[in-house]
């Protein structure tokens, strides 16, 4: 009955439910639609990857349908400088988007242009959100100007999509970015598993080596597992619509994540849960059914596929390289990742992903995974209490990985013998040879590209000052028997905690 009670309760508690069917006399399009639906800060943990205590039915059965991809990796593990290479289908550190939120005001630079700029030019309708997944799925969150709608010329127009509405029937051909909020921290998580008639139970949940076992940590897990299933019956409901409309048989269905989960080692860290996301792709005539894809692929390779589905300009500078016939003829030998500002946080690493290795040359070493950074204290439960066990020496040698004084300059992993890489091999001689491989990879990229990110290493001035610093030092001093609450590991609604600052400060 999970299934079944999840899509009701998508229903009452998203934007007025579903909106009424409308009929589809349209005549079969030579052009296929395209939906792509984005779930934020998740990574492989959904019941077709074998993610234990979660079900998810819908996303299964468009894996059955369509094409499941293993080894698809964020070319970032942030969401806005990721969304950045997605949205103009070039690496973020090419286009100068490599820094978290950064460049708003500033336009893209010539060449480089959207790829809805490339659609609409080719007749498809551009379409933002559904008014039935929480908040409307309306997010952009690019680092560089933009504008949600309107037209776009780079100068001084800068709309991204033609509307915010509801994929239809009148709008073919359309190309239709869903985003799918309830994965990402937000006070609804507790809200989704006190409302779900089946929450996922504790027992269930299967943690990562590298995290400790304690009630704390795996009720925050269970809870986000209960958002991926709220997630799934979303899914559920847009194939319903989908259906109705009588769209279902000319649209193509791209499925992937922003970037690995809100967690240790997860967003914001080149580590394997941090940048290797879920994708799946429904194509009914187009992939064949059940086809599993063990290639690797990289978030830029979805903005070249969509330009190629629509029949759209293809322009030069695109990075990525079209996925449709990947199963039979490979991409890529390596994918490439990076990190740079986070907020407060300087950093600067960069990884290559081979199928075989996982290589990261950290260029700040000094700065160590579990720094002080206000997201990270407020949205995740189990950093307070891993630093509880560790000031108590109760951390396995796991579980001490994140909590390192500083990280190493760099980093080499067997991802075949160590998927949740805990043992650094760039020290043993015996993997010399992929050492210097994987070195002499990340030498050719960078003498092939431009990359901003090592252009101001060392010149860089992070935010200060931010939403979460200031909440977090406010609920020191005002609430703090909240932020006690925060420390024992308890999931709380800190987004809520911004009102409640600035309200008692008004009242001093």
């Amino acid at each position: 009955m999970r299934p079944v009670f999840l899509r009701i309760l998508v229903m009452l508690l998203t934007f007025g439910g579903v909106l009424s069917s409308i009929s589809s006399a349209a005549a079969e399009q030579a052009r296929p639609n395209i939906i792509w639906l984005m779930a934020e800060d998740m990574g492989l943990d959904l019941e077709c990857y074998g993610m234990a205590g979660v079900q998810t039915p819908n996303l299964n059965r468009l894996a059955q349908e369509g094409a499941l991809f293993t080894r698809a990796y964020a070319s970032n593990p942030i969401c806005s400088p990721n969304r950045s290479a997605m949205m103009v289908g070039v690496n973020q550190n090419v286009i100068n988007a490599q820094h978290h939120r950064s460049n708003r005001d500033v336009p893209l630079m010539a060449p480089y242009k959207p790829i809805t700029y490339w659609l609409r030019e080719a007749g498809y309708t551009a379409l933002l959100g559904h008014s039935t997944v929480l908040e409307k799925g309306t997010k952009i969150d690019c680092n560089f100007k933009t504008q949600t709608t309107g037209p776009y010329d780079g100068v001084t127009q800068f709309g991204i999509f033609h509307a915010r509405e509801d994929f239809s029937a009148a709008q073919q051909p359309f190309f239709s970015q869903i985003q799918l909020k309830v994965t990402h921290r937000g006070d609804w998580w507790k809200g989704v598993r006190e409302a779900s008639a089946d929450p996922v139970k504790l027992a269930d949940v299967e943690l990562p080596p590298f995290f400790a076992d304690t009630p704390e940590i795996r009720y925050d897990w269970a809870t986000y597992l209960d958002t991926v299933e709220y997630m799934d019956a979303e899914v559920g409901v847009l194939m319903d619509d989908l259906k109705a409309q009588g769209l279902a048989d000319n649209t193509i269905i791209i499925f992937i994540a922003d970037n690995g989960r809100c967690n240790l080692r997860g967003k914001g860290y080149l580590h394997e849960s941090g940048v290797h996301v879920p994708m799946i792709v429904w194509a009914p005539g187009l992939i064949e059914a059940g086809t599993v894809v063990e290639e690797l692929v990289t978030t830029t390779d979805i903005s070249r596929t969509v330009l190629e589905l629509a029949g759209a300009h293809q322009p030069d500078y695109l990075t990525g390289q079209s996925f449709l016939r990947v199963a039979e003829s490979p991409n890529h030998e390596y994918v490439r990742t990076a990190r740079d500002i986070w907020d407060e946080i300087d950093e600067c690493s960069r990884g290559i992903t081979t199928k075989e290795f996982s290589y990261i040359r950290n260029y700040m070493p000094e700065v160590p995974w579990a720094t002080d950074q206000a997201y990270l204290e407020i949205n995740r439960p189990a950093l307070h209490v891993m630093r509880r066990l560790k000031e108590q020496r109760e951390l396995t040698h796991a579980g001490m990985t994140f909590f390192a004084d500083r990280k190493p300059v760099e980093e080499l992993y067997d991802l075949r013998n160590d998927p949740d890489q805990m043992v650094n091999l760039a020290d043993d001689s015996r993997y010399r040879d992929a050492l210097h491989d994987m070195r002499n990879r990340e030498r050719q990229w960078q003498a092939e590209n431009r990359d901003f990110g090592l252009m101001d290493l060392g010149r860089r001035s992070p935010d200060q000052g931010m939403g979460a610093q200031l909440v977090r030092e406010g609920v020191k001093q005002q609430a703090p028997e909240l932020w006690e609450r925060l420390e024992s590991g308890e999931l709380m609604a800190t987004q809520a905690w911004k009102k409640y600052i600035l309200k008692t400060s008004k009242s001093k």
